[in-house]
């Protein structure tokens, strides 16, 4: 009997973040860097004023450095926060990185609070994390659908990028109608566009 998405998502999943885990802290730094300075030398990166990023957790892509750049580059940064009922991400303004996060929900740093941005149309590009993703964009996450609810919404200008270590990619994800894809994929041995180019 065939498995069903759900089943294969499961599975998936708990094989990539097994092989992630077994990156090296050191390793996974560098590759970290590796992405980060291909990220930032992207046009829509560097045309962008409104930046929404995400706190790394685990043994995630770390995505210090790239939050950090973006404040040094005079950009607006926007960080999630998970809501108390776990409904959705509300997106806030942090312009430090020291006293303007806290702990939140299962460790993850998150703005203590501060402006809220209900507008998504003001964001002009989107650092997107996941488990798993394919060379067509397709993206795997933790299974929440957080993102996928950000990305419908999403500006059709506004760049979707994920960073992702090349251990990451995978032939082919399944998809489900709320599964939305990247517009690209960056990992230390590739760029991935789904649409040819990033403009």
């Amino acid at each position: 009997m065939a498995l069903d998405q759900a089943s294969v998502k499961r599975a998936l999943r708990k094989s990539i973040i097994a092989k992630r885990d077994m990156l090296p802290g050191a390793v996974r730094a560098a590759l970290s860097l590796a992405i980060t300075n291909k990220i930032i030398g992207l046009d829509a990166y560097r045309m962008a004023q409104v930046v929404l990023a995400y706190m790394n957790f685990g043994s995630e892509f770390e995505t210090g450095g790239f939050v950090r750049q973006v404040l040094e580059d005079g950009k607006a940064l926007l960080l999630p926060k998970l809501r108390k009922d776990r409904s959705g991400l509300d997106l806030h303004l942090v312009t430090d990185l020291e006293d303007g996060l806290e702990a939140g929900v299962w460790g993850i740093r998150e703005p203590r609070g501060g402006d809220s941005i209900e507008d998504f149309s003001l964001i002009d590009f989107i650092l997107v994390p996941g488990v798993a993703f394919s060379g067509d964009g397709a993206r795997l996450g933790y299974g929440g659908g957080f993102y996928d609810r950000l990305l419908v919404s999403k500006r059709i200008d506004a760049a979707s990028i994920a960073a992702a270590f090349s251990l990451q990619m995978v032939d082919a994800i399944p998809l489900e109608g709320n599964d939305i894809p990247v517009d690209a994929i960056i990992t230390e041995a590739g760029e991935y566009f789904r649409n040819g180019t990033i403009s």
